[in-house]
């Protein structure tokens, strides 16, 4: 398969890097300016938990190739899609006179309706996921994890061509596929964690300061109890983890996710010093939708006054 990756994210670079060495093209869109600022290789330096685990760390110099337009008349089979909540309707913009035949996959953190958002693309070409990964670069170094588990889903419809190929893509490149036919519930209760995440993050300071307190972790099972009623309102189905964390008592969360989570010995914890996430849009959103249904969520209201765009 051929694959073009819209950007050279964290996200984006790593996925890209599996599936070249399952023996498929990779290529990268960059905006004008960045090919001479990013370079023609990257240092990696990752975790792969595909990997047996005395050899999950992988330090490479790994040559890419990148373009600065998206032709019309490209030849590639699939454009990966992950960027940050706010970029995607742009982006949706920027790829629909140029999608051909190819399919997008959307894999991204979002929201809102990520059908109304891309609405400019085709509906029958797009597939939807989430990644399992972090990290962040650092210049032109790549600091990352890729964990083993790829998450794609639908709509509440039956998988279509372009869905099982996506699926037999990850599948090619060593990943266990995880299929959820309400992905929009999936990707809403995944949101709303990140969401729990990022009100102990504006707290402490950064994301390390807030994995690495015990105050912080029991706070995201605080945050999680109200942003339950938030996912409720909006008509998504409770995973199991918001179920869990909705239920049990706040420091029981911050000790479960201490040791299951973001031990200071995992991956999650190690990851967490090279994000660079902006932490606050995604607060905002929730908080509207909080505040148009009439929940009251006073953690969440708490640190607004926090939030710089």
């Amino acid at each position: 398969m051929k694959i073009l990756i819209f950007g050279r994210g964290a996200i984006g670079a790593q996925y890209a890097w599996a599936f070249e060495k399952a023996g498929h093209t990779v290529e990268f869109y960059v905006r004008e300016g960045r090919k001479a600022e990013y370079g023609s290789h990257v240092d990696l330096e990752m975790w792969d938990t595909r990997r047996e685990k005395k050899d999950r760390l992988v330090k490479e110099k790994w040559p890419i190739v990148m373009h600065e337009e998206m032709k019309e008349d490209h030849d590639y089979d699939l454009i990966f899609l992950s960027v940050n909540p706010e970029q995607v309707s742009n982006a949706a913009k920027y790829i629909a006179p140029r999608v051909g035949q190819a399919t997008v996959l959307f894999f991204s953190n979002f929201w809102q309706d990520p059908k109304e958002a891309l609405s400019p693309i085709p509906p029958s070409q797009i597939v939807y996921g989430f990644p399992s990964a972090g990290g962040g670069f650092e210049g032109n170094s790549l600091y990352g994890g890729l964990y083993k588990t790829a998450e794609l889903g639908t709509f509440n419809t039956a998988p279509t061509k372009r869905d099982l190929e996506v699926r037999e893509l990850f599948s090619s490149a060593g990943f266990k596929v995880k299929s959820n036919k309400d992905f929009q519930s999936w990707l809403w209760n995944h949101f709303a964690f990140n969401v729990a995440m990022e009100v102990e993050v504006l707290k402490s300071g950064s994301f390390k300061n807030a994995v690495s307190s015990s105050e912080s972790l029991a706070g995201i099972g605080s945050n999680m109890k109200e942003l339950a009623k938030v996912l409720e309102a909006k008509g998504a189905k409770l995973g199991a983890l918001t179920k869990v964390l909705r239920i049990l008592p706040p420091k029981v969360v911050g000790f479960f996710l201490s040791k299951m989570v973001f031990s200071p010995n995992g991956m999650s914890y190690a990851l967490v010093e090279h994000n660079h996430y902006k932490v606050g849009p995604s607060v905002l959103e929730v908080i509207a939708d909080a505040r148009k249904y009439g929940i009251d969520t006073p953690r969440l209201y708490d640190v607004e006054r926090l939030i710089t765009l």
